[in-house]
């Protein structure tokens, strides 16, 4: 059992920080479990790498305590914690083989030749790299590059796995594939990985669960379509989604006893749980979930992006002069300046506080009023 447990953790580099104020993180509480892969997901300067490195125990924390299983490992250094780390640029040694790259881990341990030899071997094997084993890595690309850098990690049987954006540097294909490999490794695996990204599509296909982070702060903490479906604020909501989401002014109005989300001439009934204190909001509408319908609010289309079975429609709201995006498989023939009027499919819509961007409510629960 390996659980990794972060309790207020703090590391405050200063406003006057030369990696700028918001590279720190700020009271993270946290706890990842057993076998979990867990990708902590931010924009460049967000602290994600930060907390990586706390964990790792490169960096120092100014208050708070980390936990791997039942023992505290705050003051350890990062030798004794029992992690491997794969780094962004793959940190190999050039004047060694592939061979003695992935060995290296073990050979300062002093392991016997044999022993040495047979675990090489069989993480050459797991990773499909038994062929480059004589060879060294400016002989070979930059995906068998990232096989040796995670054979290294591999090989040394680590409690955690710690991997900071360790794809960056790959084409868009293969990192594409090697999504697919690094998903099959820890199925196989099965060991706790904590894995950093600012790449949104790389946690939605790798993590189990995905903690957002922005400024320092971790916001929100959940399984990849829960964080998609109900994002904790507009921030998250805009950061992860391709094409990003929708945002619509809108207000809410009461009728009778229950409360009414208007954009332009759409309306939708949201019910009696709605907060009274609320009049503007910001509707978010994700592409894939924008149809069609006579009571939908009115837009012109503006240009049309083909891709190959399906498109993005690029739109500007009447009244508004806000821009959205439609992402449809339906090929009928539009026009540029055609106007036509749009209705979130199935009332899968997300409705956001203006002032202070929280979600309020969660489209799944809201059925179209009548007209």
């Amino acid at each position: 059992m390996t659980v990794v447990r972060l309790e207020h953790v703090t590391r405050d580099f200063g406003k006057n920080s030369p990696n700028g104020p918001h590279t720190g993180v700020f009271d993270i509480n946290l706890t990842i479990n057993n076998g979990e892969f867990f990708v902590i997901l931010g924009p460049s300067g967000s602290g994600k790498s930060t907390m990586l490195r706390i964990i790792a125990g490169l960096e120092k924390v100014d208050s708070g305590h980390i936990f791997l299983d039942e023992y505290e490992i705050t003051d350890f250094p990062p030798k004794d914690r029992d992690m491997a780390m794969v780094f962004q640029n793959y940190a190999l040694y050039p004047f060694m083989t592939v061979y003695d790259n992935i060995a290296f881990p073990l050979k300062i341990q002093k392991i016997s030749k044999q022993e040495i030899d047979e675990r090489v071997r069989e993480v050459a094997k797991l990773l499909d790299i038994e062929g480059i084993l004589n060879m060294k890595p400016g002989q070979i690309s930059g995906g068998q590059r990232q096989r040796v850098a995670l054979g290294r990690a591999i090989i040394r049987r680590p409690a955690v796995f710690l991997m900071d954006e360790p794809l960056s540097n790959l084409d868009a294909k293969l990192r594409g594939t090697m999504r697919v490999e690094l998903k099959k490794l820890h199925e196989q695996l099965g060991i706790t990985t904590i894995y950093v990204t600012h790449d949104q599509i790389e946690a939605m296909t790798l993590a189990d669960r995905v903690g957002v982070i922005n400024r320092g702060n971790l916001i929100q903490v959940g399984g990849p379509m829960d964080v998609y479906d109900s994002p904790a604020n507009t921030f998250i909501a805009g950061f992860v989604g391709d094409p990003p989401i929708n945002f619509i002014d809108g207000t809410i109005v009461t009728e009778g006893r229950d409360k009414i989300l208007r954009i332009n001439e759409f309306k939708l009934d949201i019910g009696q749980e709605f907060p009274d204190n609320v009049a503007e909001v910001t509707v978010g509408i994700r592409p894939e979930d924008i149809g069609e319908g006579d009571e939908g609010f009115v837009a012109e289309l503006e240009a049309i992006q083909p891709l190959g079975r399906r498109r993005l429609e690029y739109y500007i709201v009447k009244n508004t002069g806000t821009r959205i995006v439609r992402a449809t498989s339906l090929l009928q023939e539009r026009r540029i300046g055609e106007e036509v009027k749009l209705i979130p499919l199935n009332n899968r819509l997300l409705i956001f506080d203006k002032s202070s961007g929280k979600l309020l409510w969660n489209g799944k629960k809201i059925s179209v009023a009548e007209a």
